[in-house]
């Protein structure tokens, strides 16, 4: 009895204090996301994939009620990404400019926490994490742990002044970074740059009709995802590497995305191959009869489960 009477008064002062943590991770998250939104800054940040780095520029402003943000790769040919309010405008390399209706860029940290952080819990816990300085301000880590070994783990560093996000990181499950994104330098401002402003004035493309969306697998079976992942949406498209037809599967846990591609085999008789950089596995399986290319943000051993799922239903 004087056991049982221990152990519940432990677990009554235990239980208060995870609680209380679990709270204070996802309210910190949500600042983060408030302050995104909310404030105006001039940032640059690096994206770290083994021996390459992507350097970019970062800027946010809000303007008489309008939400202006643009994000610029700054290394190679480029990328400019500019986003008013829900209309999010891409130029690319050799490719026109184009637009399309979305509430976020889509850049290297996830959507959904700038968004809607608690569609995460079904298959994350948030933790707090201890305190330490990156580039040169003190910062608060969160660490978003996967409640499987399927996945990453993906944790996050906010500035304990602003709630700016100062670094983000995929972690392994030995806590290894693969793949890291990290602010080099920013500055907050009262009003938002003059070129954020001269920006909102301009005209851009007419964002693109949004296809119909399918959840159907069509005539696929795949046995196997990760616990969590949904199938966000299917069609059937050319590839742009080598113009072959292709089914598309696109599938989601709210954290990371996941692409399944099928196709008609390219040639006989290849070994299926994982390549990786950073936290993105690519994993193509050469099954009887057809091809299948995994693309996400995974383990190459949650790739090579999924692609060797796949089936062509018997007649």
């Amino acid at each position: 009895m004087r056991t049982i009477a221990l152990f519940l008064s432990l677990l009554f002062v235990v239980t208060p204090v995870y609680a209380i943590e679990d709270e204070s991770a996802k309210t910190l998250l949500e600042n983060m996301a408030h302050t995104v939104h909310q404030s105006n800054f001039d940032a640059s940040f690096v994206v770290v994939k083994g021996n390459a780095m992507e350097p970019y520029r970062w800027r946010h402003g809000q303007h008489q009620g309008t939400e202006l943000e643009h994000l610029s790769l700054l290394n190679g040919a480029g990328l400019e990404i500019i986003r008013i309010n829900d209309k999010v405008t891409y130029f690319e390399p050799q490719t026109p400019a184009y637009s399309i209706n979305a509430r976020s860029i889509a850049g290297p940290i996830p959507d959904v926490l700038f968004h809607n952080i608690n569609s995460l819990e079904g298959n994350y816990n948030f933790i707090l994490g201890g305190k330490g300085r990156i580039a040169g301000r003190s910062a608060q880590l969160i660490r978003i742990e996967s409640k499987d070994n399927s996945k990453y783990n993906y944790w996050i560093w906010l500035d304990s002044q602003s709630s700016l996000v100062l670094k983000a990181a995929y972690v392994n499950q030995q806590g290894e970074i693969v793949e890291q994104l990290q602010l080099t330098n920013v500055t907050f401002s009262e009003q938002p740059a003059l070129e954020l402003i001269e920006m909102s004035q301009k005209e851009f493309p007419t964002p693109l009709p949004q296809p119909e969306a399918s959840t159907d697998l069509g005539n696929w079976q795949i046995g196997w995802v990760p616990a969590g992942f949904n199938l966000v949406k299917s069609d059937r498209h050319n590839l742009n590497l080598n113009n072959e037809l292709a089914d598309y599967y696109l599938f989601s846990d709210g954290l990371v995305e996941v692409s399944v591609f099928i196709q008609r085999p390219l040639s006989n008789n290849r070994r299926s191959t994982a390549l990786t950089s950073g936290a993105t596995t690519v994993f193509v399986h050469n099954a009887q009869g057809f091809d299948v290319s995994v693309v996400g943000n995974i383990p190459i051993s949650t790739a090579k489960s999924i692609a060797e799922s796949v089936q062509r239903p018997s007649p």
